[in-house]
């Protein structure tokens, strides 16, 4: 299953690795692809198992010092 989340914040390949690091911790994800916008809202693609708590990923997200701006499965 295929998550996209829109992140703001993200300036550079550190904010990347972040956020790929605690998105990659989320229990049943098996890879995170992010679309980096410097300056914008850069998207992220998450694969799992199965789907996601929306709470679970804006925490991830948070943790890495981000803001998730909106999320489709």
């Amino acid at each position: 299953m295929e998550t996209t989340v829109n992140i703001s914040g993200m300036t550079c390949g550190h904010c990347v690795s972040a956020v790929t690091e605690e998105l990659e911790a989320l229990e049943g994800v098996s890879g995170v692809d992010v679309e980096l916008n410097k300056g914008g809202v850069s998207r992220a693609v998450i694969t799992s198992a199965g789907p996601l708590e929306p709470e679970q990923i804006g925490e991830a997200v948070a943790e890495a010092g981000y803001t998730v701006v909106s999320a489709t499965a």
